[in-house]
């Protein structure tokens, strides 16, 4: 997907920390937002299952995956009844992304509470679309809170530049393009990953993964300058490891998906309108990893 919300994996791959705990992954790539190679009009399907990743989990060609915590939260609750593959919430992801919402150079706002009734561009039903109505909705009322879709990272970027949209929220590493090429950042903020998986998976399998990227978070932080170029080759050559912002890249060990953390989360999300309400706990959760 993007190689900001799977770094973890990516440590743990080539570290070989999945192979002592004696697992054989396959790894499987499908096109994400932040890939200046995705074709925009992916992610323009407003039917969220159709997206390559959901369609390739559906189809049984992956088992585990991660994303925004918004993200598999309405897939971990709507998916059945779709009539498609189910899948439950198993933990909090390591990875995190720091989302910012950027302005043109030349651009006449300087603050959220100048977006006004301003389009901001991002992806439906995605860790942008979810992030910017959370930094938001602290400036504005909901419904001056205002969002379009643009298409990839560099898609909005572009879109930005052209005059197209107000605003656009992108993650690493196009926040450190858009600083090169001297958009001004509004606000920012982190945001979680959860990991969700496919009842073929148990939980003994599970907690080897998340050892694995747990030894994976501890060598990222020791030095994060190996893996950089995951990211910046993202952006097909219009950023070098060396101008990537990676002060902005935060990993945290995979942990439980709690009750609390749970009601917080949906009931936000169903306020909002942005998943189906009637979910529990006890339906969508299953930290079989700590079983």
């Amino acid at each position: 997907m993007n190689a900001v919300h799977d770094l973890a994996v990516i440590v743990a791959r080539d570290e070989g920390y999945f192979a002592d705990e004696g697992l054989d992954i396959q790894f499987v790539v499908a096109p994400g937002m932040a890939q200046v190679t995705t074709d925009s009009e992916i992610l323009a399907r407003e039917a969220m299952f159709d997206r390559p990743l959901d369609t390739l989990y559906n189809d049984g060609g992956l088992d585990q995956y991660r994303m925004c915590e918004w993200g598999v939260m309405k897939r971990a609750v709507e998916a059945d009844s779709c009539g498609l593959r189910p899948r439950k919430i198993v933990a909090l992801g390591a990875a995190m992304s720091k989302f910012a919402i950027v302005v043109a150079p030349d651009s006449p706002y300087y603050e959220p509470e100048q977006l006004k009734d301003k389009p901001i561009a991002l992806t439906p039903f995605n860790g942008s679309n979810f992030t910017t109505l959370k930094m938001m909705e602290g400036f504005l009322a909901r419904e001056h809170v205002k969002t379009t879709q643009a298409g990839t990272m560099r898609d909005r970027l572009e879109a930005v530049k052209r005059g197209d949209v107000a605003a656009a929220c992108v993650m690493e590493p196009w926040i450190s393009v858009a600083q090169k090429w001297g958009f001004r950042i509004l606000i920012e903020s982190h945001s979680s990953r959860s990991e969700a998986a496919s009842d073929d998976l148990d939980g003994a399998t599970l907690a080897a993964m998340f050892r694995a990227q747990t030894r994976a978070v501890e060598k990222f932080h020791e030095d994060p300058m190996p893996y950089l170029h995951y990211l910046t080759q993202e952006t097909g050559g219009l950023l070098e490891p060396h101008e990537l912002q990676a002060w902005r890249l935060l990993l945290a060990p995979p942990r439980p998906y709690t009750r609390e953390r749970f009601d917080d989360t949906y009931q936000w999300m169903v306020s909002w309108d942005m998943v189906a309400p009637g979910a529990t706990y006890e339906n969508t959760v299953d930290n079989r990893a700590w079983a």
